[in-house]
């Protein structure tokens, strides 16, 4: 990690136990991927009930990777025991686990695609916000591949529509909202219903 892990506690007092198990798991994470750059943990009360000692614990870890920030959370209910507390923070950890091995999953993926870009590839426009300048492409395979209105060949923007058909090629970076097109080209007359 090229930060050191964070740890909050909020509306809590600050338990060693807690701290040492987010740690441990922590470390494990670190071994599991040397790509994480940063990794905070807030524990907090999320809600109160007046006049009771118990209450439950909620866990938000957030693992910084080079262009995306991944997001977990759960929760414990109300207990005494620290099992409860220690298992919901199993679980936090585990699916981040899983979300860093999608992670690593689409990387391996982008590392195999052809070099200068893939060849071009032929989707439909599923998302599309015109008032934005965005929308997004189904690709087979694949998660919804982002795409700007400065992409779309000659000015093919302002006559797409939902379902569409596309010809893309997906760029060698993702961006702020994940994988997205470098070109995208509309096809046939699909395009120039409105």
């Amino acid at each position: 990690m090229q930060t050191p892990l964070q740890i909050t506690f909020r509306n809590i007092e600050t338990s060693e136990a807690v701290e040492g198990r987010i740690r441990e798991r922590a470390d494990r994470l670190e071994r599991f991927s040397n790509d994480i750059v940063g990794c905070r943990a807030v524990i907090e009360v999320p809600h109160r009930s007046p006049g009771s000692g118990k209450h439950a614990l909620a866990l938000a870890l957030e693992v910084d990777v080079p262009g995306k920030t991944l997001i977990a959370k759960g929760e414990a209910p109300p207990s005494e025991t620290r099992d409860t507390t220690g298992r919901m923070i199993g679980e936090v950890f585990d699916a981040m686990v899983r979300q860093l091995e999608d992670y690593h999953q689409l990387r391996r993926r982008d590392i195999n695609r052809p070099q200068g870009g893939s060849a071009s590839q032929v989707g439909s426009v599923v998302r599309l916000y015109k008032e934005q300048d965005y929308g997004f492409i189904e690709v087979k395979d694949g998660p919804s591949l982002y795409f700007h209105r400065s992409v779309v060949h000659a000015d093919g923007f302002d006559r797409l529509a939902l379902g569409a058909s596309v010809a893309f090629t997906i760029a060698a970076q993702e961006g702020p909202m994940g994988p997205q097109a470098s070109q995208v080209r509309p096809l046939g007359e699909a395009h120039a219903s409105n």
